[in-house]
């Protein structure tokens, strides 16, 4: 019996493999057939040529937007975390603080809690710190003046004053360097072909063009415009048997590449008049908020398919 190491390694490798030579659908017996077709490519060149299809190399600079998309994609998301963690850590110590701002990552609110690595120490700051504060309101200031007068704190702020502290300046770097990363990813996207198109469609902003263009590479790897949606997860596989019809999730999708059509598409439909009936008529027809989105998602991987592949940049009719 193979080992989980052993396992994970052959797991690797196969999701390698997939990337290389990419098939139509994904189960264990296609996957068992291609590996078996590799391990005999150099005997049957030939006759692999029709079953394997090499994929082309990315455009330099769509590698380039595929890391800084993934980078922020992942600083974006320990953001987040980070945030949910230190409002929760603030509505147990202190929840008349956390009630002077209604987003846990205003700048202001995060700078705050900065001035002093414990925050038993903010209720004794002088109104002259509090005017230095950057963007903080007037109104902001007026109630954070009437909190001191009355602050108080939980039992457990004895320990968790100190992690408040770290996660406030944690988030404040976390905001710069997606500052950062968002200034560079679009200094990258005139550069890309690919992503300029894109661009061009209503709701699909600089960050979706850059991760479709990062997440695609080059439009040479699929063989037509149904090879790319199953990659970008915006149509299903066929799951009949018999009698029964149905499909089933694609489980072998570029989950980057996914979720960024899916937003895009959901933005594209308020912006869009025909896209936006479109989706109210697949609601009509029983179909719940997230079909009716990957629908039109699959028709607008037609739209950029066709845009790519004519260079053309997106028109309305």
């Amino acid at each position: 019996m193979d080992s989980p190491k052993r396992i994970r390694s052959l797991n690797v490798k196969l999701a390698r493999f997939k990337e290389v030579f990419p098939g139509a659908a994904k189960t264990d017996t296609i996957d068992a057939r291609k590996i078996l077709e590799l391990f005999t490519l150099d005997r049957h060149l030939p006759a692999a040529k029709n079953v394997l299809q090499p994929v082309s190399q990315h455009e330099q600079v769509n590698t380039i937007l595929k890391r800084l998309t993934r980078r922020y994609a992942q600083l974006l998301k320990e953001r987040i975390v980070i945030t949910n963690r230190l409002g929760a850590d603030l509505q147990a110590v202190a929840p008349e603080l956390k009630a002077l701002s209604k987003r846990i990552h205003n700048r202001w609110f995060l700078r705050l809690l900065t001035l002093r690595k414990d925050i038993r120490m903010l209720p004794r700051l002088h109104a002259s710190t509090l005017e230095k504060i950057p963007y903080i309101r007037q109104a902001d200031r007026e109630q954070l003046r009437y909190w001191q007068q009355h602050a108080h704190f939980g039992d457990e702020i004895e320990y968790v004053a100190p992690m408040i502290y770290e996660d406030a300046v944690r988030i404040l770097e976390l905001m710069d360097k997606l500052k950062a990363l968002k200034q560079q990813i679009q200094d990258c996207i005139p550069q890309s072909p690919m992503a300029t198109l894109i661009q061009t469609i209503p709701g699909f902003g600089p960050m979706t063009s850059a991760t479709l263009a990062g997440e695609i590479g080059s439009i040479d790897r699929f063989k037509s415009e149904a090879s790319l949606a199953l990659y970008l997860g915006t149509t299903t596989l066929d799951n009949s048997s018999g009698k029964h019809q149905g499909t089933k999730r694609n489980q072998a999708t570029n989950r980057h590449a996914k979720k960024a059509i899916t937003t895009a598409t959901a933005l594209h439909g308020m912006f869009v008049e025909e896209s936006y009936d479109y989706l109210q008529k697949k609601k009509a027809q029983g179909k719940k908020p997230q079909q009716a989105i990957r629908a039109l998602s699959r028709h607008l991987t037609r739209v950029i398919w066709k845009m790519i592949q004519q260079n053309r940049p997106y028109e309305r009719r």
